[in-house]
């Protein structure tokens, strides 16, 4: 009997191990669909417990908090879209064509199958107060896109590149909420034109030393 056991405990399959990065990536891998495809306050965390298929202790020694949990989860995709904005900036051969990157990659997200909108605006709009760790890591994505691209209009218009920057993040803010609510077809198809548009004119502007 003591050798039979000896036997099939030999054949169990030694548990997983997986280290802390591996841990957070499966939590957050699965807040992001559960987010994605509902809303962040609507899932609880022992939905999202189960569906990680980790202990419930382990999640809450990652995130001690849903309002945490929901903050990193913002922080990792503004990660990940800025690092994308960053590639196209790079491979991008000028400033103008560097913009225009920046909205094209924005009309790709909006025509893409399953596409709700924002995620940076949908989940930190569920949240009142601004000190919410959702609300903070919206507004830090925010930032840092819109000082990439004053620096990108700085170059492509001198001394209108703050207007210039102002006029195509609302450009993309608008498209991601136009596409989110009527469709890719409607006034977000309109974004690229515009921003094209814009860069004509701040250009002319700055050719011409209007700054006012």
């Amino acid at each position: 009997m003591t050798a039979a056991l000896s036997l099939a405990d030999a054949d169990s399959p030694a548990p997983v191990r997986r280290s802390r990065a591996e841990r957070e990536a499966i939590v957050l891998d699965t807040a992001e669909r559960l987010f994605a495809a509902r809303s962040s306050r609507s899932v609880g965390m022992d939905e999202l417990v189960r569906e990680t298929g980790l202990g419930k202790m382990t999640v809450y020694r990652l995130f001690k908090s849903k309002d945490e949990l929901v903050g990193a989860y913002l922080a990792r995709k503004a990660a990940t879209v800025l690092g994308h904005i960053d590639e196209l900036l790079y491979l991008a051969p000028d400033p103008r064509a560097a913009l225009l990157a920046v909205v094209d990659s924005v009309q790709a997200d909006v025509t893409r199958a399953g596409f709700r909108g924002c995620p940076f605006t949908n989940v930190s709009s569920e949240y009142d107060d601004p000190q919410h760790p959702a609300r903070s890591a919206a507004a830090d994505y925010k930032f840092e896109l819109h000082a990439r691209l004053e620096r990108l209009a700085e170059e492509v218009a001198p001394g209108v590149g703050e207007d210039l920057a102002a006029q195509v993040h609302l450009i993309i803010d608008g498209m991601y909420l136009s596409g989110g609510l009527l469709g890719p077809d409607g006034p977000a198809s309109h974004g690229r034109d515009l921003a094209e548009r814009l860069i004509d004119i701040a250009t002319a502007r700055s050719a011409a030393g209007d700054a006012a």
